[in-house]
């Protein structure tokens, strides 16, 4: 039993840790109100597909985060859904598909994405309300996409809340509010019937001799559709409007055209009940205009850039127009094609189509699609006014694909780590930050696993998740029975930390290295205090992972140093790296490892928010350097990293202090660069590399 003297909580077990896990708590100030979950994990190795990061093999002993982000909506925000509806933040499940955003080229774009998560929470409301009327409600740490980045509701300029926060010269990017949703009511239902039928459908009777039987009245209505969705529509409500169908195929698809499918009755009170369904009204009340336009837009209306219903009816055309005007938007009708039809074009571009929508509802999803169109809009969403409501609320927050989601016709952040904790059952909340899963039974998998005869050696690196010398680990100690395992099993290793506390096991280390290739790499990206704590308070100081350095070359083990990210006009001038160089040097380090800062998808939209409100002077350089693009051009990043040019090759090339190998090891270089360049936490910005060479994007720097 790990941790004797901690107080055990059984009673506080989620369900989803499995029988006879142990909870444990303990009264420091770097754990206070977190449970730590002790349970027996299956399997210790993890394999990571591909040769991107340098290796093939990771061990992560926790799983969940202290530090995590948490962001809120109010539970009656409208989310715009993959269909084009919309629907209450608090009614979304896992599995839902809804609209989020992407990056693309010079523009971001929406696209589909799909709910991962979704959860509670209790936070103080803030009142957010732009110049058009939309409002959010939404907690101080929830985060908008606006012309100048992501921005949190409130932050500070200075002191422990310092970030981007909203002020009233931001605008958000989106459409800005579509308007309310309302159920179909009788009246919405035969105006959808006699836009769709008057538009699509066939409506007739006819008489004929037969011999034999005299005259013979025959009746038909059909309508025949490529879309399902209009057809099912249509099929429900003649239904409830007492007219059974049958439904048939009635053209097969190809390879150049979709198949169409009908539906037809010949019975002659199902015909005469439709024809009386699509008769004008004298009076057409809202509802049935609404329906009518949804209907006809069903059956003869095409979205591309321009929303368009087409057809050579006059009264259809006119009653089209006049419905589209009452509802408060702006129509022109166009002059006749060559068919002699006529179109009437909705005036004012996505937002006003996307509003019209939201008051219509028209059945076919794909004539609503939005995916791939840049968020480009005329809508007034400049900050107006941001107001604390005084009191605690419920709200919900979800986890996309994407990172982020429409909501109330803005793009809103969302976590994008927390669904991992769903694989337990365990909530994405609260339970994400302060209930850690410990797997105490890693370091005997992990020795199992590499005795069998299939293990081929290959690296194993640490701190490609969350840093494995995290302050948890001074209680646990897994990490000198894991690396008893690798040593046993002759296995290579490569660690990256920011903690000193590895030095807690500089004798397992040095045991190692001198037979194996080993290497314990310390990130530091500044030696400034102010920049330390400002962006890495919860971490030791700089001074304290080079003085960790220093020690562990001393013992003859391959040590290096990750600068990451390197930011021009910020960190990258020679008498600003110099110091971080100057103390590597003195502490023997074989390895000392620069970046250039590339800003890839949302890590762009941050910095650029972060410079908005930090050093606006720079913001015409950083356009320039990054327009289109994530990466710097190769010359600029060799300017970036020109400190750094003398020192690689040619230190590797010494004899290492103090007995060490020839060929050091070296942490890998971080794909990613922004806010936490080189961070454990953050596996595809920095991650251990392959003891045997320098990873490409490092040897270019020297």
């Amino acid at each position: 039993m790990r941790w004797d003297e901690q107080k055990v909580e059984n009673d506080l077990r989620l369900p989803g840790v499995g029988a006879g896990a142990v909870v444990r708590t303990f009264d420091v100030p770097e754990a206070m109100g977190i449970n730590f979950h002790e349970v027996r994990a299956r399997s210790a190795l993890n394999h990571v597909p591909g040769s991107r990061y340098g290796f093939s093999w990771t061990v992560n002993p926790f799983r969940g985060c202290s530090h995590a982000c948490a962001y809120c909506l109010s539970g009656d925000t409208p989310i715009l859904m993959a269909d084009g509806t919309t629907r209450p933040l608090a009614q979304l499940a896992i599995g839902d598909r809804i609209y989020g955003t992407v990056r693309r080229g010079n523009y971001r774009r929406y696209e589909i994405t799909e709910v991962k998560a979704h959860w509670e929470t209790r936070k103080e409301a803030y009142r957010v309300v732009l110049e058009d009327g939309t409002e959010l409600i939404a907690s101080g740490d929830h985060r908008f996409l606006t012309d100048r980045g992501w921005k949190h509701v409130i932050g500070a300029e200075q002191g422990p809340g310092q970030r981007p926060f909203l002020t009233i010269n931001n605008k958000m990017l989106g459409l800005g509010a579509l308007g309310s949703y309302r159920k179909a009511s009788e009246d919405y239902r035969q105006g959808y019937l006699c836009g769709m039928i008057r538009g699509d459908g066939h409506v007739g009777s006819y008489s004929y001799d037969r011999p034999g039987r005299g005259r013979c009245d025959h009746h038909r209505f059909r309508l025949a559709l490529a879309d399902q969705e209009a057809m099912d529509r249509t099929r429900e409500y003649l239904v409830g409007s007492g007219v059974a169908t049958q439904e048939f195929q009635f053209l097969r698809g190809s390879d150049r055209r979709r198949p169409v499918r009908a539906i037809r009755t010949s019975s002659k009170d199902g015909v005469d009940r439709v024809r009386s369904l699509i008769r004008w009204p004298r009076t057409p009340s809202a509802e049935w205009t609404r329906g009518f336009l949804a209907g006809i837009f069903d059956a003869e209306g095409s979205r591309n850039e321009s929303l368009r219903i087409c057809n050579k009816d006059e009264a259809i055309i006119g009653q089209t127009a006049t419905g589209i005007r009452s509802l408060g938007f702006d129509v022109t009708i166009e002059k006749p094609n060559s068919c002699g039809a006529r179109n009437v074009r909705l005036l004012g571009g996505l937002r006003q189509q996307m509003r019209l929508f939201q008051h219509i509802d028209p059945a076919i999803s794909r004539k609503r699609s939005i995916g791939g169109i840049a968020i480009k809009s005329g809508a007034k969403l400049q900050i107006a006014e941001i107001e604390p409501l005084g009191r605690e609320i419920e709200m919900y927050d979800i986890t996309t694909g994407s990172g982020d989601f429409i909501a109330n016709g803005v793009v809103s952040h969302n976590c994008f780590a927390r669904r991992t904790h769903t694989y337990l059952d365990m909530g994405a909340g609260r339970d994400f930050e302060r209930e850690i899963v410990v797997k105490v039974n890693v370091p005997e998998l992990l020795r199992a696993e590499l005795r069998r005869p299939s293990w081929k050696r290959e690296l194993v690196a640490l701190g490609t998740n969350t840093d494995p010398y995290q302050w948890v680990e001074s209680r646990y100690r897994m990490m000198p029975e894991i690396l008893a395992a690798l040593e046993e099993a002759e296995t290579p290793v490569s660690v990256l930390t920011k903690s000193p506390l590895v030095l807690r096991d500089i004798e397992i280390y040095e045991r190692m290295a001198k037979k194996l290739p080993v290497s314990v790499n310390l990130s530091v990206p500044t030696l400034d205090e102010e920049a330390w704590r400002a962006t890495e308070p919860h971490t030791p100081s700089p001074a304290a992972r080079l003085d960790a350095v220093a020690e562990l070359r001393a013992r003859g083990i391959d040590s290096g140093v990750l600068i990451a990210p390197l930011m021009p006009g910020i960190n990258d001038e020679p008498d600003q790296v110099q110091p971080i160089v100057d103390r590597a040097k003195e502490a023997g380090a074989t390895f000392l490892g620069g970046v250039a800062l590339h800003l890839k998808g949302e890590v762009k939209d941050v910095f650029f928010a972060w410079l908005e409100a930090k050093r606006p002077d720079l913001l015409p350089k950083y356009e320039a350097l990054y327009q289109g693009r994530a990466y710097m051009r190769p010359e600029q990043r060799k300017h970036a990293t020109r400190a750094l040019k003398t020192w690689g090759r040619s230190r590797a090339r010494r004899s290492p202090a103090n007995g060490s190998r020839s060929k050091p090891s070296s942490p890998a270089s971080p794909r990613a660069g922004g806010a936490g360049a080189g961070d454990p936490e953050h596996p595809a910005q920095g991650s251990p590399n392959s003891p045997r060479r320098a990873p490409p994007a490092q040897r270019s720097l020297f």
